[in-house]
């Protein structure tokens, strides 16, 4: 009979504990000193309705509630627990129910005078002031039970079994306090962890988005560095050519600066319709001088009259990004085929390469922020163009095998153009 009443009320005194830990995700309401005494105020509640009844006695773990509640809800949650400890009081009656009054003010003063402060304290401390002053109803209940029976008229025979009772209750109400204490302070302690956690994501989201700028920089900087070396050497022949296509390109790196100012979600500003295969060209006349300074044969294959309606300076730019990447991974002597054809109103550009190809594990990460199989470069560059192809609608994915190359594969759907009578 005792075992079971002590562990239901441990039970009652813990659910509230549980309950305020798996809540902790959303701050609003678990840290709210009026949601924390509510919660624990009915956890006491139920504790003196469901009180073991002996000796005259009500014995219950009534004040580990309100002394939680007052550590780490703060004096409000402790004075609504107080109130609830009050209703209930009344609620049972007695001859003793000055005594239960009594008891129960003088046991919220000594948790009430840390509330302020305690949680200010290291954890470990926290624990340990809390186990310390668990120890302070205890001492209270048994001054009230010795001025109580000298003041009645009540006598007993049985002091031993009475004594034992006090003793049984007060540790477990110390226990009870300690181990409930433990929990909340392990919740506290993922919640802060957490939020360092997504402090430090943050700052390192900062550093490889900087990062990752230069990187999309560099593209048509390297052609541009590509274009004035040519210039060099043909001295004359094609400069001015070649001056031309060079401010195009500054002019690129400076719109993928202004884009970056919309990496999270990609907006299609300026759309028009354009055969596809004119920006596919230009992006390979573009990257020529890098596939010749890697020593990579750079060919393709074009269908002409493939009509898609969307923003030109996106697509030139995610275009950029596959094919670029599809020239740096192929070693000296190796090819870059880039393929395009139409099936069931869709335009399919391959980019394969010969290169020494992705594992199995390295293609299922394709696409994930700053992941990249390269050296050098930050992964954001593949991230961006698939966000770009995706918000034209369309959709990229990767067929690769280690050491035979890679093949990547852009679908985006064409706008039907119609013919005007002759």
């Amino acid at each position: 009979m005792l075992a079971e009443k002590l562990t239901l009320h441990v039970l009652i005194v813990l659910v509230p504990v549980l309950i305020y830990t798996v809540l902790f995700e959303n701050r609003r309401i678990a840290s709210s000193p009026y949601f924390s005494g509510v919660l624990y105020g009915i956890a006491a509640f139920l504790c003196m309705i469901f009180s073991f009844y002996d000796y005259g006695l009500y014995w219950d773990l009534r004040y580990v509630p309100m002394v939680l509640a007052l550590l780490y809800g703060g004096p409000a949650a402790g004075l609504i627990v107080f109130a609830f400890i009050l209703l209930a009081r009344t609620y049972i009656g007695g001859e003793a129910l000055l005594f239960g009054y009594i008891s129960a003010f003088l046991a919220l003063i000594g948790p009430f005078l840390f509330s302020r402060r305690f949680i200010k304290y290291r954890p470990r401390k926290r624990v340990q002031l809390s186990i310390i002053i668990g120890f302070w109803p205890a001492l209270v209940q048994l001054f009230i039970l010795i001025v109580f029976l000298f003041t009645s008229r009540y006598t007993f025979n049985g002091s031993k079994e009475l004594l034992f009772y006090v003793l049984v209750f007060g540790i477990l109400q110390v226990f009870a306090i300690g181990i409930a204490a433990m929990l909340l302070e392990a919740s506290i302690d993922r919640r802060m962890m957490k939020q360092e956690i997504i402090r430090t994501e943050k700052l390192n989201t900062l550093g490889e988005l900087a990062a990752s700028i230069a990187h999309e920089v560099r593209n048509p900087l390297t052609v541009v560095k590509g274009f004035l070396q040519l210039m060099e050497k043909e001295k004359k022949n094609h400069n001015e050519e070649y001056l031309s296509l060079i401010l195009s390109e500054l002019g690129r790196a400076e719109t993928i600066l202004n884009d970056y100012l919309n990496f999270a979600k990609p907006q299609l500003k300026k759309i028009e319709k354009f055969q596809l295969s004119e920006v596919i060209y230009d992006v390979i006349y573009l990257l020529n001088a890098l596939a010749v300074k890697q020593g990579v044969l750079l060919n393709y294959q074009l269908q002409p009259n493939l009509y898609i309606e969307t923003d030109r300076s996106q697509l030139k730019q995610a275009l950029v990004n596959l094919i670029k990447n599809a020239i740096e991974a192929t070693p000296q002597g190796g090819k870059v085929r880039v393929n395009l054809h139409s099936r069931n109103g869709q335009a399919y550009t391959v980019i394969s390469d010969t290169g020494k190809g992705m594992t199995t594990e390295q293609l299922s990460r394709i696409g994930t922020v700053f992941y990249t199989t390269k050296d050098k470069g930050t992964g954001l560059g593949t991230t961006v163009s698939l966000r770009i192809i995706e918000t034209m609608n369309g959709r990229v994915t990767y067929k690769s095998e280690y050491g035979y190359g890679t093949e990547v594969t852009m679908i985006l759907p064409i706008k039907n153009v119609k013919k005007k009578p002759q």
